[in-house]
């Protein structure tokens, strides 16, 4: 790894050891600003915490949530519990200290473990749309096909295809060199930001970057695409009213976590890609780092009468134990 010092005309090479570390954005410079920031984003950490936690418990206790679009719900909740925990510590320990350095191997262990959960997500979402397609469009087969194995199955390669999309591109940062200007322009370590920021030439890991995201992204977005297609169709042709909106309030709360996600993502992407204000980067990769993680909990508890019900026993439980 080279770092070259711009403030020459030669750029020359500049010591690994002599530049080790990244700066992220500054949330505010008003000290008394600093205590409310900190107190937000630890409630919105808690919260998050908290609220999927609660999730992965209710499903857990509850024996008649042990389906499979309920066990996807859990991994959807755990991924979201450790998006938040590789990011949002970070930058509350920054806040507190009023230092804005993350060391090179700690970004480089902070990107790679965002881009594992996005990625899961990504892919949780996905197979979760399938998961309903198949309850909708198959409703009698439906226990045959989304068996166990499938279920277990579908997670160990999901997860085993985001830790391999995280390590490539990890490895192909990596190979970059960087200069003495070292700020990135978020409270996290963003792929896309890190590159930006490299002195050499950062064409093939834009290649890598857009072919990756094109491949997985693309396939994930077609299959909801898709899914959501054919439960519109087969829910066209039930009669009754009521079949309708029953049919079509099992997919409410996984519509609504998808907008949130991909709209959140895309809006976070076009606002770097168009904006020239760090400030609102930041609060566009806030939108799509932290409220997703925090409300999807609440779109799942408050939408749907079978986990309003085990979260109830569950609390009901908890108290009678007191």
């Amino acid at each position: 790894m080279i770092f070259y010092n711009r403030s020459t005309n030669n750029m020359e090479p500049i010591n690994r050891t002599e530049v080790s570390e990244f700066f992220l954005l500054k949330l505010t410079d008003d000290p008394t600003l600093q205590p409310l920031l900190f107190s937000l984003f630890l409630f919105i950490y808690l919260v998050t915490i908290l609220g999927n936690l609660l999730i992965i418990l209710a499903v857990s206790s509850d024996s008649q949530l042990h389906t499979p679009m309920y066990f996807f719900l859990c991994n959807l909740s755990f991924t979201d519990i450790w998006i938040s925990t590789t990011t949002i510590p970070k930058m509350l320990v920054n806040v507190q200290t009023q230092t804005q350095s993350i060391t090179y191997k700690g970004c480089l262990a902070q990107l790679y473990f965002v881009l594992v959960f996005a990625a899961l997500e990504n892919f949780l979402l996905a197979i979760m749309a399938y998961d309903r397609y198949v309850a909708v469009c198959h409703p009698l087969r439906y226990m045959v096909i989304m068996n166990p194995q499938l279920c277990a199955l579908l997670s160990l390669v999901s997860l085993f295809l985001s830790c391999v999309i995280a390590l490539l591109h990890c490895l192909m940062v990596l190979r970059l060199s960087f200069c003495t200007d070292l700020e990135i322009p978020l409270f996290f370590c963003d792929l896309a930001q890190i590159v930006n920021i490299a002195c050499s030439d950062t064409l093939i890991n834009n290649i890598v970057i857009n072919v990756a995201a094109s491949l997985f992204g693309g396939v994930c977005v077609c299959g909801i695409i898709v899914s959501y297609t054919q439960i519109v169709f087969s829910v066209l042709k039930i009669p009754s009213a009521g079949g309708k909106y029953k049919a079509f309030s099992t997919c409410g709360s996984h519509l609504t976590v998808v907008s949130l996600f991909y709209g959140s993502g895309f809006g976070g992407y076009f606002s770097s890609a168009f904006s020239d204000s760090p400030r609102m980067t930041a609060v566009a990769s806030m939108m799509y780092m932290v409220v997703p993680q925090m409300v999807n909990p609440f779109i799942y508890s408050l939408r749907n009468r079978d986990m309003k019900a085990a979260l109830r026993k569950l609390v009901e439980r908890k108290i009678s134990l007191l």
